[in-house]
């Protein structure tokens, strides 16, 4: 792998710091300010609104610079944002940094997405975007628990100081190693929309938002899940979190190293499976290690989507993959946010806290069912076009299968 690929991973490593760091040093955050936990939440929704909102439109500016240099730009704006959370004097001015670093989330995984697949083999492609998505999920393996341990003996605001400064190496990162590709192609805003008229690209799309957001339904929930129900200590919370990272970590690399060989199989495994865990969770949660080793495989399954997911959007959207590659990441913070809503209403109508597991499973199923639509519809379109072709009427190419596939979508 070319390594270039590690820079694209510091800069994920540290936006996936950030995100779910919080999470752990909210009671320290909530104590600074002198504001109650559910109000020191509005950081994490507030970063996650930021996703949703700044991945469009960042990566619509981001069409019309280099992108080499519009991933520096976008780390620039991580670090300013990091920085200011680290130094904000009130809650007001934390939750505006947090929002600030969020606006580069997207568009980085979505920019950096086509730059990593430009630098292989188009065989390699899904595992090249499983290589830089590795640093978020190493993140949640390493970065969170340092990042809380840092914060609870340090301050809370050392922890995005040092957030800050891992900003500050993918910058010198991505200067020194990502190769200069040029400027993109001009498009008009039009152009890039372009992408959002071919089902396929709606259809994966869904099924981000669906597939992804049966995880979170679980993982949100999984301390009161894990203490009330499995019986676990507080503080083992922490060490289950890092399981939870391990299998997102094993399950990334397996979902981008199987999506190259065939990507709809390792689609309908990933799901399947995730959906079949999620059904089963809550009877595995009365039980101390098998609650231990469903939180792992929830994690390894859900994220074996995250390669051939942001893949297809790729390849149908070859000819403007730019907004198209940013919104899909969006769609993974939609489905959080989702997930953590409709738990929080199954949990808050009286069904127990393993009862958002249920709600994932119904979200991975549909999510699956997605799948074999969208493969039959593929199926279809591509049969009618070999019939024209053979009675001969010729078939004009389609935007995703004209584009040169050495370099989907790398200017």
């Amino acid at each position: 792998m070319p390594l270039a690929l590690l820079a694209l991973a510091v800069g994920a490593f540290g936006i996936g710091t950030t995100e779910f760091v919080v999470s752990g040093l909210l009671p320290e955050i909530a104590a600074d300010y002198g504001v109650s936990i559910p109000t020191a939440g509005f950081l994490t929704t507030g970063y996650a609104l930021g996703v949703v909102a700044g991945a469009p439109v960042l990566a619509v500016l981001g069409s019309r610079v280099p992108r080499k240099t519009m991933l520096m730009a976008l780390m620039g704006l991580f670090v300013a944002g990091n920085a200011l959370s680290a130094a904000a004097p009130v809650f007001s001015v934390m939750l505006a940094g947090r929002v600030v670093a969020s606006l580069a989330h997207g568009a980085f995984f979505g920019i950096g997405a086509i730059v990593a697949a430009g630098l292989v083999a188009p065989q390699k492609k899904a595992g090249a975007i499983a290589m830089m998505f590795t640093g978020l999920t190493v993140a949640t393996v390493a970065g969170v628990p340092l990042g809380t341990l840092l914060g609870q003996h340090a301050g809370w605001r050392a922890t995005f100081f040092v957030v800050a400064g891992l900003g500050v190496l993918a910058v010198l990162g991505i200067a020194a190693l990502v190769p200069h590709q040029g400027r993109p192609e001009r498009r008009p805003v039009a152009g890039e929309l372009a992408a959002f008229r071919n089902p396929q690209v709606l259809l994966a799309m869904a099924m981000t938002v669906l597939g992804f957001g049966g995880v979170f339904t679980m993982s949100t929930y999984v301390a009161p899940m894990m203490t009330e129900v499995a019986g676990y200590a507080p503080q083992s919370v922490t060490w289950l979190l890092v399981l939870f990272g391990v299998g997102m970590l094993a399950g990334n690399l397996v979902g981008g190293r199987y999506a190259d060989r065939a990507l709809m199989p390792m689609l309908y495994t990933a799901l399947g499976g995730l959906a079949v865990l999620l059904a089963l969770f809550p009877l595995a949660a009365h039980d101390k290690t098998t609650a231990a080793v469903a939180v792992m495989l929830v994690g390894a399954f859900g994220f074996a989507t995250v390669p051939p997911l942001q893949k297809r959007v790729l390849d149908h959207s070859a000819e403007a993959p730019t907004l198209a590659s940013a919104v899909n990441i969006g769609a993974f913070n939609l489905g959080n946010a989702i997930a953590a809503w409709l738990g929080g209403v199954v949990i808050a109508a009286g069904h127990g806290y393993t009862s958002p597991a249920w709600v994932g499973a119904a979200m991975a199923a549909s999510a699956l069912l997605l799948a074999l639509v969208a493969a039959a519809v593929e199926r279809r379109t591509a049969s009618a076009g070999g019939r024209l072709v053979a009675v001969g009427a010729p078939v004009a190419p389609t935007a995703e299968h004209s584009a040169p596939t050495g370099r989907t979508g790398a200017a």
